[in-house]
């Protein structure tokens, strides 16, 4: 299907959803904005240190100002805010951009008008597919931007791992939007009704991510080591535990089933050797490309069967 082709369906949609798509970019450029002022903030307030302290350097203590520590508690939660951000554009794009029509009828003026079903339903997912990405990937960077401002003694919920940070930093979050746009298009042909869309379209894509952030470290293999690890470096631990002479693993959680809870919970069970099972800072990426591409070819999927329902359903 050529870009000329759904160049006019483009524009009735830009007509029609003009009041959503300015408040979608209101919130971009909002978002944008609440950041550049974070770090402002943070280097207008009076600090002594490089890392931030505002006693004496060297001294043994850490006082941060208020800037420096709301701002680290703020951004901490900015992976959250693109999930969401995500999940708002599913839902849109299930209920007012595609299921109203079909649920009113009114998809029949523009079928009538020379616009097959096809280029009906891509001109409503090109738009939506292309404004989330861009405005997702200026999120992205920019809250990169804003978060290597403030990493030096930052709390854990900043660190890279961290389930309100993890989203925000890589293309994990435009694979969101983009998934997003596809199962809302997918619930829309499905239900045709805008409430009941909306609705499976948020329940669909909240489990997706709920599901990926509880067994998002199994899509990389981890890494083990059997002497102690100094966790200030950026690893993610993932499991510990200790090691029997045959081998066999015993790890620390399984001691809060059992009734002995102390250190020697393990030794009592055999175990000789401690261990750590981890990712490393270098395995951000690979994690970043591995969801992103289970997400895009989700996101495929979906698209090819809302419009072989579509077909179906019209033909």
């Amino acid at each position: 299907m050529s870009a000329t082709a759904l160049r006019g369906p483009a524009r009735v949609v830009v007509r029609m959803q003009r009041g959503s798509l300015w408040a979608g970019g209101a919130l971009v450029v909002l978002g944008v904005a609440a950041i550049i002022g974070l770090r402002i903030w943070v280097a207008a307030s009076p600090e002594n240190c490089a890392d931030g302290d505002t006693t004496r350097c060297g001294d043994g203590t850490y006082l941060p100002t208020y800037a420096r520590s709301a701002t680290q508690s703020y951004l901490s939660g900015g992976g959250l805010v693109l999930l969401t951000l995500s999940l708002l554009i599913g839902v849109f794009v299930a209920g007012p951009l595609v299921a109203r029509e079909l649920e009113s009828g009114a998809f029949r003026f523009a079928w009538a008008q020379s616009v097959p079903p096809a280029r009906w339903l891509a001109a409503r997912l090109a738009l939506p597919a292309v404004l989330a990405a861009a405005g997702v990937t200026v999120m992205v960077l920019v809250y990169r931007w804003g978060r290597s401002g403030v990493l030096v003694d930052a709390p854990v919920e900043l660190a890279w791992f961290g389930d309100g940070t993890y989203p925000a930093l890589g293309p994990v979050a435009v694979a969101y939007a983009l998934f997003a746009v596809a199962v809302g298009a997918l619930c829309a042909v499905l239900v045709r009704r805008t409430l009941p869309a909306m609705a499976l379209t948020a329940v669909v894509v909240g489990t997706v991510m709920y599901g990926f952030g509880k067994r998002r470290y199994e899509l990389w293999p981890t890494v083990r080591d059997l002497s102690p690890l100094d966790w200030k470096n950026g690893s993610w631990p993932i499991e510990s535990g200790m090691l029997t002479s045959s081998g066999k693993e015993l790890y620390w959680k399984d001691c809060f089933t059992r009734d002995s809870v102390g250190p020697d919970c393990l030794r009592d069970q055999g175990g000789v050797t401690g261990f750590v099972d981890y990712h490393p800072v270098s395995h951000f990426w690979p994690l970043q490309l591995m969801e992103s591409c289970i997400l895009l070819l989700l996101a495929a999927a979906a698209t090819a069967l809302a419009f072989r329902v579509l077909r179906r359903y019209h033909a």
